[in-house]
């Protein structure tokens, strides 16, 4: 049986997950459709500009993305301080930008006088928008939403088009987190549908990548690409890794994936892998399998436990593979 969501996510355990959905048609969310030869190219966009958009309204910021021909990643970080800093004008004015809110909240950002009881429902409601807007569930659901409307409306149907829930795995320590964005990075260059990290539309690496070329000092979290958290190694909010070797161990994963090299990984393996204390082959299985061989909790076996004791589990599916390639 599925386990709640409120099971699988929590702030307490870790502020990065990484969750995916999928087209439940047998028509693509995207490309070309090889039976009508229609194309739907462009639904990539709308879900790349609405992620985008969510990361602006939402706490919530996108450290990974990568919108295939009929489902997208995700990795997400949850700022649960800056939600919490927000003051009232800045959660209705947030929310107003998803919904019309209702009359009191209305009334309230124009500056009218409000009754003592009318300003208790407005905070009544401000507590519940704040905690959807730091709510991983309400952002996809707002994502595949707004797409399902989109698409079914030029589909000229009705009826489902994503699968019932997304997908989500927690990514407890920093090993998981790189690996999981180079995972989500180098999905175009897996499925053979890109040869490089430019070629890869749709992509949080090929914005990082457009945006370090441009940069006078690329590692700089300012003057890193708008819309993704940066990589950082003196920030708890961010990829724990500078921007140029995490460009450059994904371009040389995306090459060792490419060429099929299984046996022979040892040459120009980058310095950052020995940081972080990962095999090179370990760490190319990792950036081709991280889906199916890792479930709920991704992270190094310690870190598990103390989530299991968090959340209330006796224990957790994938646990040994976790402890094989994730040294403690």
């Amino acid at each position: 049986m599925p386990r709640p969501r409120k099971a699988l996510v929590s702030l307490e355990t870790t502020p990065y997950y990484h969750c995916s959905s999928r087209c439940v048609r047998r028509a693509f969310l995207c490309g070309e459709d090889p039976i009508s030869g229609q194309s739907f190219e462009h639904r990539r966009q709308w879900i790349e500009h609405k992620l985008l958009f969510l990361a602006e309204v939402f706490a919530i910021d996108l450290c990974a993305y990568a919108v295939m021909h009929n489902h997208y990643h995700v990795v997400l970080f949850v700022d649960k301080d800056s939600a919490q800093n927000w003051n009232k004008r800045d959660v209705i004015s947030r929310w107003h930008r998803l919904f019309k809110g209702n009359h009191f909240s209305q009334r309230y950002l124009k500056g009218e006088l409000l009754s003592t009881a009318e300003l208790a429902i407005v905070d009544e409601f401000i507590d519940l928008w704040r905690a959807r807007l730091m709510d991983i569930s309400w952002f996809m659901r707002i994502v595949n939403e707004g797409i399902a409307r989109r698409s079914n409306k030029e589909d000229h149907c009705s009826g489902r088009f994503w699968e019932g829930r997304f997908d989500s795995q927690a990514l407890l320590d920093e090993k998981a987190l790189i690996a999981c964005a180079a995972y989500v990075d180098l999905n175009p260059i897996r499925a053979r549908i890109a040869t490089s990290l430019m070629d890869s539309e749709h992509t949080s690496i090929k914005r990082r990548s457009l945006q370090a070329k441009q940069a006078a000092q690329p590692n700089h979290p300012n003057q890193q690409a708008t819309g993704l958290l940066p990589c950082t190694e003196n920030d708890s909010r961010g990829l724990p890794i500078r921007l140029t070797e995490y460009l450059a161990l994904v371009d040389w994963t995306g090459r060792i994936i490419r060429e099929g090299k299984r046996g022979a990984i040892t040459e120009n393996v980058p310095p950052i892998l020995s940081q972080l204390n990962i095999d090179p082959k370990h760490w190319c299985y990792l950036c081709q399998n991280f889906e199916s061989r890792f479930k709920t909790l991704v992270g190094a076996s310690q870190h598990i436990q103390q989530a299991c004791r968090q959340l209330g589990q006796r224990w957790a599916h994938g646990i040994k593979a976790c402890r094989e390639v994730f040294p403690d």
